[in-house]
């Protein structure tokens, strides 16, 4: 079937895509090597389609589909996409993407390249022509041009024959394989697209779970996202598959997605409404009583199927403080003892079916953990980790915001900026980097843990590189009691930059000590109740959060990056866990585990400033790491985008 044909079935609502496939994720170069081969006549592949009656299909975007059969894209997807984006000057109606991508080609008459327009090099330029308006106006108007330049008559003959190469690009026949029949059921079909899916991006499980609820309810993807963008909003991001999980423990109480295969859409959509609801009481939950205000810093996002199915069980009655202390109490030692960093559908279920009896079920989820962990008892060495990453520094930041640690250039306790307001904090390293640096300390030394507080913007900037030898004698004079509240141990030996290591063992011990006092407190119910305010969902950010310095933007930009180019975001803070004991073996910044290409590319991670034990356990765990940003983006143009587009033009 010609080019224009397929596009003028989309337009009639002939050929459609199907619900369950993912959105437009090709990038710059992989359109280019398409057209590229497209103009040299070289074969571009097959097109699969699933032939199947219009009342029966559940397609994507708002467009209506002919009458009788239609036609859904199971491969070839990108291509189309990208054709009709070239042809038409814009996205098909069912388009889900960066359009970027294929707007504003042009094509060189000389070099016979595609390329996307720059101002700088193409305007004025008759040798560059515009491939959307050539393919629309026709190769008379651009001949006209032609004649219209006297400098072109040379390789007039040329041109013409290049012009006319590009415009029948939309007369290119392509090749449709189509899947029929009444035993093509949604199951037998992902399968299928799965096994011929040439961009190497498998469905999961949640992925074919998601696509039987969208068969019946079209708008199901865009309500769970427009849910995911308001948590974003307020700086906390998770994933269509999370939500989708949370849903799942919510309505049956189980953690395989094997159990929504039977969930009618209005049980579905309840299911939703309940998920949202209990998120946003639990977000605020952790943010009141734990001070875990925003993404970094919330550990064990997989304890909230969990959370939400526990709050849902109780029917929406309210919690007195012991028994929410007590929910929070598990919550807390699951982020810290790495619950779910292992096999996460398999340990959720053990605990889901904890909780089918809300009777006693606090009292036999913290009996699990206990058994699982042998003793939940936080220890001095538990605070030997490095990095922002480990598990260690979101209960550094949570005893900061509980005990109302007091700024040490102002007084003010800290945690009165508990409510949306945590830009205005921001990391301090009581021992400066560059001063540690300057004295030979190793970088994993330099970024322990211990060595990390919580300070006002601008007391960190009067404080800066300074020595701690002087400058914190001359906050402990001017505020008195508001250094200790940071657990800095109070012998002025200990801030001379030789007594570093001894500094650091004595503030372990002290910030063991509050951790273990504060978690009794809350499995005791002795914590006294905070008062009532403003919920965290209702207000704003006033900007980045707490402790981005310049790494944290650093490692953001780069997975802005790669997704811009229709690549899947990486995960921070990604934990490498050894399979046997659980434990954590290392914690890298960002990292792609299934690849940038899931399924086709080995695993890639991003670090910046990590020791080398972090390095080792990225490297036994088969990722390849780079260290420096312009490395990585190097790697991801030349092995992953170019070897796209490579794929592209050899299909």
């Amino acid at each position: 079937m010609k080019v224009s044909t397929i596009l003028d079935q989309i337009d009639l609502g002939s050929i459609a895509l199907p619900e369950f496939q993912r959105g437009y994720v090709w990038n710059r170069e992989q359109v280019r090597g398409l057209m590229r081969s497209l103009y040299r006549k070289y074969p571009v592949g097959t097109l699969l389609v699933w032939v199947t009656p219009a009342e029966q299909a559940s397609a994507r975007g708002d467009g209506e589909l002919a009458p009788g059969v239609v036609k859904l894209l199971l491969d070839g997807q990108q291509r189309i996409t990208s054709l009709y984006g070239v042809v038409r000057g814009k996205p098909p109606r069912f388009f889900d993407g960066n359009p970027d991508a294929f707007t504003g080609l042009f094509f060189n008459l000389d070099d016979e390249i595609f390329e996307f327009y720059t101002p700088a090099k193409m305007k004025g330029n008759p040798l560059w022509v515009d491939v959307t308006w050539l393919v629309q106006v026709g190769v008379g108007d651009a001949i006209q041009r032609l004649v219209n330049e006297p400098a072109l008559k040379e390789n007039f003959k040329a041109y013409i024959a290049r012009l006319n190469a590009v415009d029948q690009i939309k007369e290119v026949g392509l090749h449709i394989e189509e899947v029929t029949g009444p035993d093509k059921t949604v199951d037998v079909v992902v399968d299928i697209f799965n096994k011929v899916n040439s961009g190497g991006t498998k469905l999961s499980n949640g992925d074919l779970a998601l696509a039987k609820i969208c068969a019946s309810w079209p708008e199901a993807r865009a309500e769970m996202r427009q849910k995911l963008s308001r948590w974003q909003r307020v700086g906390f991001r998770f994933q269509l598959e999370w939500l989708l999980r949370v849903i799942n423990a919510v309505l049956t109480g189980q953690s395989y997605f094997t159990s929504l295969e039977k969930v009618e859409v209005t049980l579905f959509k309840d299911g939703l409404k309940k998920a949202d609801k209990h998120v946003d009481r639990l977000l605020n939950l952790v943010a009141a009583r734990l001070g875990l205000d925003h993404d970094r810093v919330l550990g064990s996002r997989y304890s909230f199927p969990l959370l939400a199915r526990y709050v849902d069980r109780r029917g929406g009655q309210q919690m007195d403080y012991q028994e929410r202390d007590r929910l929070l109490y598990w919550y807390v030692n699951a982020m810290l003892w790495g619950r779910y960093s292992g096999s996460t559908e398999t340990v959720l279920a053990q605990d889901l079916s904890l909780i089918a009896d809300p009777k006693g079920a606090l009292d036999r989820l913290i009996a699990q953990l206990r058994q699982s962990r042998g003793d939940l008892t936080v220890r001095p060495n538990d605070f030997l980790g490095t990095t922002k990453g480990a598990r260690f520094y979101p209960l550094l930041y949570m005893l900061t915001r509980v005990w109302k640690a007091r700024d040490w250039g102002t007084g003010l306790e800290l945690s009165s900026h508990l409510l949306g307001n945590f830009s205005r904090l921001e990391l301090h390293h009581i021992f400066p980097k560059a001063l540690l640096k300057e004295k030979g300390f190793a970088k994993a030394e330099r970024n322990l843990i211990a060595n990390f507080t919580f300070l006002t913007k601008e007391t960190n900037l009067v404080v800066k590189d300074r020595d701690p030898a002087e400058y914190l004698p001359e906050f402990a004079s001017k505020h008195p009691g508001a250094i200790e509240s940071h657990w800095i141990p109070m012998d002025p030996a200990l801030w001379q930059i030789e007594r570093y290591h001894d500094f650091l063992a004595a503030r372990r011990e002290l910030l063991a000590k509050a951790a273990n006092t504060f978690l009794k407190g809350l499995l005791e119910g002795q914590i006294p109740d905070v008062p009532a305010h403003e919920a965290l969902l209702t207000s704003r950010p006033a900007g980045p959060t707490a402790e981005e310095e310049e790494e944290d933007r650093v490692l953001k930009a780069m997975n802005d990056w790669v997704s811009s180019q229709g690549l899947p975001s990486g995960e921070f803070d990604y934990e490498v866990v050894d399979p046997d004991t659980g434990d954590v073996m290392g914690v890298l910044d960002l990292a792609w585990p299934d690849g940038l290409q899931q399924g086709l590319s080995r695993p890639v991670a991003l670090l910046i400033n990590e020791d080398e034990d972090t390095e080792e356990a990225a490297g036994q765990a088969g990722f390849q790491f780079f260290t420096k940003p312009n490395a990585f983006r190097r790697y991801v143009e030349k092995k992953i985008l170019a070897g796209q587009a490579e794929a592209t033009s050899a299909s």
